[in-house]
């Protein structure tokens, strides 16, 4: 029996019971209601139960919290300085945000020009061919979903998507001579900054509550698919991120670290001993690592100098643009990796391997998933 033929049978005996006063009515209508409630109540657990069967596993059950945890209604004010006071304007608590998730940038007007050292050696067509191609580079642009949020030049994915065939024989030879020379175009390194509020803080008055999300040009998101690909396909098959990094690597993810952990600690319960465990969460790891350190960490892994010179120039020549209320604020950036880059993640991994390296060498059982690790012995 379907809910609207209940409601309906609900709506005839009510108006029956107010035309005829008749008692046994009103008992025929006050249970057929109640039969009523019940099924409806039945019909909600069961779309409940239908709606969260698919998230089955955890990487979808994150999306679900991150979507029901936010706070839409919150919106950046005045903020409160380290010094104590609060910011009087806009151009204030933008400077302070940058300034806080950017340390040691300065607030500029202009795009950086790249080093005249990262210039100066002699083209390298030979591994720009081997890792820009023609098939690449339409793989590359269908590989974003077609409406993720643009960069400050507003084109999205879609836009290169449904104009392929006229885009991707310009965007080919750009994408060759960019990686031959190093070189990358100015307004590819400005970058959209914005700020989320992180979930479940009691106060959202200091700039350290706020996440910065950088969204860059989608010219550039398909060159750096093609620079990951080729250090995952060439530079990681011959020297690969250590075992227990489970970011960034095929067959594993946050449950298999996870997974990997309750394991240890479970066997020492087993065997009725004690099990210490620590937890490292490095705070600011996108945005405060040196550019020194990323290419060094890329040379270790067998990425070639051309490579390296690529990144370091989009890296070093970024400039981060957040606007609130219709006023701009831009921070020349001096450290980091944008967060929400196509490279970054693996930039990070390789730069922490080595960690992972030392210390597992030294006896102690170390794992990480990008910038969080933790370590678990008896």
């Amino acid at each position: 029996m379907g809910l609207e033929f209940l409601r309906r049978e609900v709506i005839r005996l009510f108006n029956k019971c107010r035309s005829d006063k008749n008692s046994h009515s009103w008992d025929l209508y006050r249970q057929t209601q109640r039969n009523y409630r019940k099924e409806v109540r039945k019909a909600s657990r069961n779309a409940s139960r239908t709606f969260c069967n698919p998230i089955n596993d955890l990487p979808r059950s994150a999306r679900l919290h991150r979507a029901l945890s936010r706070y839409p209604k919150i919106k950046l004010r005045s903020l409160v300085a380290p010094s104590g006071g609060r910011t009087q304007s806009e151009g204030e608590t933008l400077e302070l945000l940058l300034t806080t998730r950017f340390p040691h940038s300065g607030v500029t007007q202009e795009l950086a020009a790249p080093a005249a050292a990262l210039l100066a050696r002699r083209p390298d067509w030979r591994l720009a061919t081997r890792a820009v191609a023609y098939k690449r580079v339409e793989w590359a642009i269908d590989s974003f979903v077609p409406c993720k949020s643009p960069g400050v030049d507003g084109i999205f994915p879609a836009l290169l998507q449904k104009a392929w065939e006229s885009v991707v024989p310009y965007l080919f030879r750009i994408f060759h001579a960019c990686l031959a020379t190093g070189y990358v175009p100015a307004i590819w390194r400005q970058v959209k900054v914005v700020f989320i509020p992180k979930p479940g803080r009691n106060s959202y008055s200091g700039p350290r509550n706020c996440r910065p999300i950088s969204f860059t040009s989608f010219l550039l998101k398909p060159m750096e698919r093609l620079v990951d690909r080729y250090l995952i396909d060439e530079a990681l098959a011959l020297v690969p991120l250590h075992p227990n990094q489970h970011a960034y690597q095929a067959g594993k993810s946050v449950e298999t670290a996870l997974h990997k952990l309750v394991v240890r600690v479970e066997k020492a319960l087993d065997l009725q001993e004690a099990a210490l465990g620590v937890f490292l969460d490095t705070e600011g790891a996108f945005n405060n690592t040196c550019y020194d350190t990323i290419c060094d960490a890329l040379v270790r892994h067998g990425s070639e100098y051309t490579i390296a010179r690529w990144i370091r120039t989009t890296l070093a020549g970024r400039v981060a643009v957040a606007t609130l209320n219709g006023f701009s604020v831009g921070l020349a950036i001096s450290k980091g990796c944008p967060q929400g880059g196509v490279v970054s993640p693996l930039l990070w991994c390789l730069v922490v391997d080595d960690l992972l390296a030392r210390l597992s060498a030294g006896g102690v059982f170390i794992q990480g998933y990008a910038d969080d690790m933790s370590s678990c012995g008896g």
